[in-house]
């Protein structure tokens, strides 16, 4: 959990060292621009400094919860005549720093989302912030059998693990729900189409009208859908192949194979496929 925290913590130092970069080379000459790019600095600046005071406080909760968690152990294994009411003390202080380390969980992922400062690191500590939640709830659930066996029963710990089993299921469906939003956006940003045919064949399925490309309303079911992190080749079985809508011609090459027919390779998948994520080409 340390390791993960310093990980977030070194991105957003990262950004705290961009953001006073960004302010060296900030234009003198142009005050206005010089004042629009201080106040993207400033809010920055901002928001990184809400989202480490988040994860400090989230931090200091677990540290506090820990202590806690001792107190109950020496406690329960003691000779004190009023073990049972220093131990729901302890439990009662677990219960409500959990429930305002969730809360704060939840703060830091809408900070997150909101946040004009992307990374992926702060996502995963996230993540591992969930999981840390579920460990407190087992370790919690370990030690109400083992209460149980010495005869003390907690009516709050009761309490205590049913939220918690409440609250994290919740957390854990949250992220499980934005992990599929998230892939499903990936797989739709990542997804492209091609075609390849004669000019007769282009013509009946309205790809081409006249002297235009894909200006009608064209036969998309035609087309091969493809993941372009995956496709990077196309052969198109032809010894005559013309790429007719736009395409950086820098980001492809078409070069002929053994038997002189013509394969469309991309070099540049991001670049390539910028300008449109249909490819069509005219083939003989």
């Amino acid at each position: 959990m340390k390791k993960l925290f310093f990980v977030a913590a070194a991105f957003i130092m990262l950004a705290v060292t961009g953001c006073q970069q960004e302010k060296r080379t900030a234009p003198l000459a142009d005050t206005t621009q010089r004042d629009s790019l201080q106040k993207i600095i400033d809010q920055k600046d901002n928001e990184i400094n809400d989202m480490m005071s988040t994860l400090n406080q989230i931090q200091e909760g677990f540290r506090e919860i820990t202590q806690a968690e001792n107190r109950v152990s020496i406690v329960k294994d003691g000779e004190r005549t009023d073990k049972a009411q220093q131990i729901r003390e302890n439990i009662q202080f677990i219960s409500n720093t959990m429930k305002h380390n969730r809360e704060l969980i939840a703060k830091l992922r809408q900070q997150v989302r909101e946040s004009s400062v992307k990374g992926d690191a702060l996502k995963t500590t996230i993540d591992e912030l969930v999981k840390q939640l579920e460990e407190k709830d087992q370790q919690l659930q370990q030690l109400r059998a083992e209460l149980d066996s010495k005869d003390i029963h907690i009516s709050e710990l009761d309490e205590t693990i049913n939220n918690l089993n409440t609250h994290v299921e919740d957390l854990s469906n949250e992220s499980k729900q934005k992990s599929q939003t998230i892939s499903s956006q990936d797989k739709q940003l990542n997804t492209a189409w091609f075609v390849f045919g004669t000019k007769k064949e282009l013509k009946e399925q309205h790809i081409i009208e006249g002297n235009r490309v894909l200006q009608s309303n064209f036969n998309n079911s035609y087309f091969t859908k493809i993941d372009i992190r995956v496709e990077k080749e196309i052969k198109l079985y032809s010894k005559s192949a013309k790429v007719l809508t736009m395409h950086p011609s820098s980001s492809y090459t078409l070069q002929q194979d053994a038997n002189k027919q013509y394969v469309l390779r991309i070099n540049n998948p991001q670049l390539f496929w910028s300008t449109s994520k249909y490819l069509v080409v005219l083939v003989k």
